[in-house]
């Protein structure tokens, strides 16, 4: 188990992401993978109450009212539930009274007391940030979530959150969900990572596998329109560069000498960078949930760390 900052959250070393329930993976499936995922020892599951509003028929809230309804009929000992606040279709933006209701219908939706890591999924800066700050604080004052985290913002209005909620002794946050992976690491290492260093923040990445790239499924940036119907080919196919590639090969080089999937080897070099507490990654499957758990127990040398940060250097434009 890992520490989330300076919380009092342990956890499994690989977040469950729960994105795809309703979407990708229907009930019965999501439950299949949450059931594998529990099984195995995972313990972290990460949601928000937009998802997945995009998907026809679906109203935002579908993926926790999944997680809810598993959370009854299995009653696990020891999930953390994470979600998040700000793109529900009803909650949308970071006021004080829509933070609280859009709490209160998450709790409802989940079917919890308390939400144990409760995000702002993005920045809304038509409203004073610390109104924002005073509103999330209020809820940990009220017990109606554990701790405070802040996702897709940048390091100066982290920053500033940390500022006023300091001066207000409310609840300090104790982490960030960036996006953060081997093709992506430029801004998250420069400007994030120090800030989370600078106050305690534990490091919860999303788009941990770039959107199936680090799957080593797609190494052309040619997707067949009828050979793969899959939501994360087309995001996953720009990475389908030389650079790219070269990236996709080491990491399949360095797994295959721990008998290792190319997805576990990149969670693990993700796992393993500082102020990282577990990245994210979903599964439409349960048969995909063994290689996100080996992603939490997998140790790469020093040596493999550096050569997958070599090759790595490479940004998409």
């Amino acid at each position: 188990m890992t520490r989330i900052g300076r919380s009092d959250l342990d956890v499994f070393p690989l977040c469950l992401g729960a994105n795809v329930f309703g979407w990708t993976a229907d009930r019965d499936e999501s439950f299949r993978i949450l059931d594998a995922f529990h099984g195995g020892g995972g313990n972290f599951i990460d949601t928000a109450d937009s998802y997945s509003a995009w998907v026809p028929g679906n109203t935002g809230g579908d993926s926790e009212r999944i997680i809810g309804e598993w959370l009854a009929a299995r009653r696990p000992a020891n999930v953390i539930i994470a979600t998040k606040v700000s793109q529900h279709p009803d909650f949308r933006g970071l006021a004080p009274k829509n933070v609280r209701a859009a709490a209160e219908a998450s709790l409802k939706r989940l079917g919890v007391d308390t939400i144990d890591l409760y995000y702002a999924h993005y920045d809304d800066e038509t409203v004073p940030l610390e109104e924002t700050v005073a509103a999330f604080g209020d809820l940990v004052t009220d017990g109606l979530v554990r701790h405070t985290a802040v996702s897709n913002y940048s390091a100066d209005r982290i920053r500033e959150w940390v500022g006023y909620a300091s001066a207000a002794s409310s609840a300090l946050p104790v982490a960030v969900q960036p996006h953060y992976n081997l093709v992506h690491r430029n801004t998250v290492e420069e400007s994030i990572v120090p800030v989370a260093e600078e106050f305690g923040l534990g490091l919860v990445p999303y788009y941990a596998l770039a959107s199936g790239f680090l799957t080593g499924k797609y190494r052309s940036a040619d997707v067949p329109d009828a050979a793969d119907t899959s939501p994360r080919a087309k995001g996953a196919a720009k990475y389908a560069t030389p650079e790219g590639l070269a990236i996709v090969d080491a990491l399949e080089s360095i797994g295959a000498a721990h008998g290792a999937s190319i997805a576990t080897t990149a969670l693990a070099w993700l796992r393993a960078q500082p102020t990282v507490a577990a990245p994210i990654a979903s599964a439409s499957r349960a048969d995909q949930v063994a290689d996100l758990l080996a992603a939490g127990t997998l140790e790469l040398s020093a040596a493999e760390l550096d050569e997958l940060g070599r090759v790595s250097t490479w940004s998409p434009a």
